[in-house]
């Protein structure tokens, strides 16, 4: 990967590990948070339910990674399905939280990691599921990103970007006023059609198509989805534009 994600990821380690931890193990727990936190877990509560949803429901004998696991809850969720997970993080403190948290007995298994989602020493997937792990990256190391994932799947990729819209880019640009201590890494606006614009356009994702693209509104939490499927799957569909899901 080229610099800028080197820089960006290291950025990442730094805050969840030393700054975020246990802020982000409330927020993915069921302990009371502020109304604007609140907010931000249904938004992701239901963003993790709608890329599940997208996953056949049935995982049993297919290998999953969850790139960017965070504290594990759709690892679990995959694993529950009968999928062998691998969940990577690239913070100590959020997989220590996540092992803690992981069920005694599940149809499949979960693999914890911790380490960069990118690792072609994790071998190949059938499925790719990377929640709100590459919205803090911009459209190219987005780009390189979901290029080094479609070359160890087999099946599907799903990933999440912050869509630019009017609110986060004002956001994302008052963002830049305070001192770089006194901020989290910025999350990165990306421009919806022009992000499906460039991944048709890039060689090494010709054997590849968007399928299915839908926004999560909830608050102080916007994030899109976006599915690529492999040319050949049943459940390739036609390239998916704005803010539609396309029915299954």
């Amino acid at each position: 990967m080229n610099g800028s994600y080197l820089d960006r990821r290291s950025e990442l380690r730094t805050y969840f590990d030393r700054t975020a931890a246990d802020t982000w193990a409330r927020l993915t727990s069921d302990a009371p948070v502020s109304r604007i936190r609140e907010t931000v877990r249904a938004g992701r509560d239901s963003m993790r339910a709608l890329l599940l949803d997208w996953l056949p429901a049935d995982l049993t004998g297919l290998r999953l990674l969850d790139a960017g696991c965070g504290t594990g809850a759709l690892a679990v969720e995959a694993a529950r399905r009968g999928a062998d997970v691998v969940a990577i993080d690239i913070s100590a403190s959020l997989i220590d939280v996540a092992r803690e948290r992981l069920p005694g007995k599940l149809p499949g298994r979960v693999t914890f990691r911790v380490g960069d989602m990118l690792d072609p020493e994790f071998g190949d997937f059938d499925h790719v599921v990377a929640m709100d792990s590459l919205i803090h990256y911009g459209p190219e190391d987005v780009l390189l990103a979901v290029e080094s994932l479609t070359a160890r799947t087999r099946r599907s990729i799903q990933f999440t970007f912050a869509p630019a819209t009017p609110a986060l880019t004002v956001m994302h640009r008052i963002g830049k006023l305070f001192p770089r201590s006194n901020r989290s890494p910025a999350i990165v606006p990306v421009n919806e059609t022009r992000l499906q614009q460039l991944l048709g356009e890039r060689h090494n994702l010709a054997g590849w198509r968007c399928a299915r693209t839908r926004r999560i509104s909830s608050g102080f939490y916007t994030s899109q989805a976006l599915e690529l499927c492999a040319t050949g799957q049943a459940n390739v569909m036609p390239r998916a534009v704005n803010d539609q899901e396309y029915a299954q």
